[in-house]
């Protein structure tokens, strides 16, 4: 058997039905990557959980602040502060939601790959070929 381009012949020089160097580089690719993307996406879901907490903790502190602000009987100015913790939660509501967006970006392509994964195993278990395919 001999290999001409990127299909496999047989001595008698008829195509051997097969996968294609390229679909076992793309298969093999497609399982390299799938453990980094799944760890990544991991990750993104714990910063998510994280920046919740800290969006609460952040709320939570403003209050405070704020409460401590009526209460006093000396004029505190606590106002300045108050306002950056909110543009303080401003922003890790914006990162979150780009986070989010990102997450949601990576799930699909996870979905796509693992479906196009699926559908060239189910094509090279079962032999057939899609017309003009270089397995052929």
């Amino acid at each position: 058997m001999a290999m001409v381009g990127s299909a496999a012949v047989s001595g008698a020089g008829t195509p051997v039905a097969g996968p294609t160097g390229r679909d076992l580089f793309a298969e093999g690719l497609l399982e390299f990557l799938r453990p980094a993307v799944q760890q990544l996406d991991s990750h993104v879901h714990a910063v998510r959980e994280s920046q919740v907490e800290l969006r609460e903790q952040i709320d939570n502190l403003a209050t405070e602040l704020c409460r401590i602000n009526e209460d006093q009987k000396v004029a505190l100015d606590l106002d300045p502060y108050v306002k950056k913790l909110l543009n303080a939660r401003r922003r890790v509501v914006l990162v979150n939601n780009i986070l989010q967006n990102a997450q949601e970006r990576l799930r699909r392509l996870n979905h796509s790959v693992a479906k196009e994964t699926a559908r060239r195993r189910a094509m090279l278990d079962s032999g057939v070929y899609p017309p003009g395919s270089p397995s052929k």
